[in-house]
């Protein structure tokens, strides 16, 4: 692998030899390529995961942290070399590129809103832990509990869908009767509605206007992005290049942020252009293409998202249910093992999310904080 790097590293490191004036010896050459080698090994790195690994909650945080140490990296960069940063073509490049940020700020806000919704599900779910709690008797008032918390989650965990089939299907959730494409198609048509809808967004996203479109601000983001020609390569000493590749990883991890997170209108069809030639260039395409093959498996079409942790949720819930409906009174020992058995595997999905939920909102926080410090600092 390093060898491969090496012999990519002067070629396509985008920035020729004889495309760079001299400025400072090679200090600036040294920077860039640097930076260059540095993206493609942490794309390198994230897109080795499995599948099963894939959009998880950590694979998530691991990809926040590449982008902010990307950023800060290349904020160094136009601070070393502010005088350059701020003459032509440079200046223009740079505000270009600060306007695609500021659209990911809106993406930001409405990921957060997103993971508040996560966690509302979350308390769904322990309100079932609680009911079918094993340290206790289970009676028909615990099942009750169980199965109204588990109606009210299968109207969370879906995309935003409009359709009239909310009404008949609201005490059918997640039941035996009820296949996942009915469930699919389950809206929330009743504002005064004790919770908040995960797929409702477009009514109840707290950051973000009735009619913000998650996939229209990343089009926004992605409008003219397109390598730097080679006459701004000379123009800004190479320093162009950089600024390209910190768009392309920009739009990437936006985007999968919004493929992973519920969020307003999230059509995830976007087509991302890069060049192969680059060396990082082909991790983050090969992730690209993981994801859109996840998002068009039958069972993940509709989801409101395609974070691992939500998958779970949705199986976890889906098989208590079915439970649930088959348990007579007094509970025989055998269904009150099966019991068990799903609470368990119910409290491993609940300490994932406790453990990775609030940490993720924090990275997406300080996300937008790097960004506008980038924007300030320069």
């Amino acid at each position: 692998m390093s060898a491969m790097m090496d012999d990519q590293g002067s070629s396509v490191m985008f920035i020729r030899g004889n495309q760079v004036h001299s400025m400072d010896g090679s200090s600036l050459e040294l920077e860039l390529e640097t930076f260059q080698r540095q993206v493609t090994l942490r794309f390198l790195e994230l897109a080795a995961v499995g599948n099963d690994d894939l959009l998880s909650l950590a694979w998530m945080r691991k990809l926040l942290d590449i982008f902010i140490l990307c950023q800060d990296e290349l904020r160094m960069i136009f601070f070393n070399h502010r005088a350059q940063v701020m003459k032509p073509p440079m200046d223009r490049i740079v505000s270009d590129f600060f306007e695609r940020c500021v659209k990911a700020l809106d993406l930001c806000n409405a990921v957060r809103d997103g993971i508040e919704q996560i966690k509302q599900c979350q308390r769904l779910l322990e309100i079932v832990l609680c009911a079918l709690d094993q340290k206790r008797i289970i009676g028909e008032g615990q099942c009750r509990r169980a199965k109204k918390a588990l109606a009210d989650l299968a109207n969370c965990m879906f995309d935003d869908k409009e359709s009239s089939a909310y009404m008949a299907l609201r005490n059918r959730s997640f039941g035996r009767n009820t296949t996942i494409k009915d469930l699919y198609q389950i809206h929330n048509q009743n504002s005064n509605y004790q919770h908040r809808s995960v797929g409702h967004f477009r009514s109840l996203s707290w950051s973000v206007s009735r009619n913000w479109s998650a996939a229209k601000q990343l089009q926004a983001i992605g409008n003219s992005l397109c390598p730097p020609k080679s006459n701004d390569l000379v123009a800004t000493n190479g320093l162009a290049m950089p600024v390209y590749t910190m768009s392309s990883v920009l739009l990437f991890v936006m985007w999968a942020l919004v493929a992973a997170i519920p969020c307003q209108d999230r059509r995830l069809q976007l087509h991302i252009l890069i060049p192969r030639q680059f060396p990082w260039s082909a991790p983050l395409l090969s992730l690209h293409e993981r994801i859109m093959e996840d998002s068009k498996k039958k069972e993940r079409k509709n989801a409101c998202g395609l974070l691992r942790e939500i998958q779970q949720i949705e199986k976890c819930a889906r098989v208590i249910n079915e439970l649930v409906d088959t348990l007579q009174f007094p509970l025989a020992e055998e269904k009150g093992e099966e019991v068990r058995q799903r609470v368990q595997d119910l409290s491993h999905v609940l300490e994932a999310l406790k453990d990775g939920l609030d940490p993720l909102e924090r990275q997406v926080r300080e996300v937008f904080h790097v960004i506008v410090r980038g924007r300030v600092g320069t």
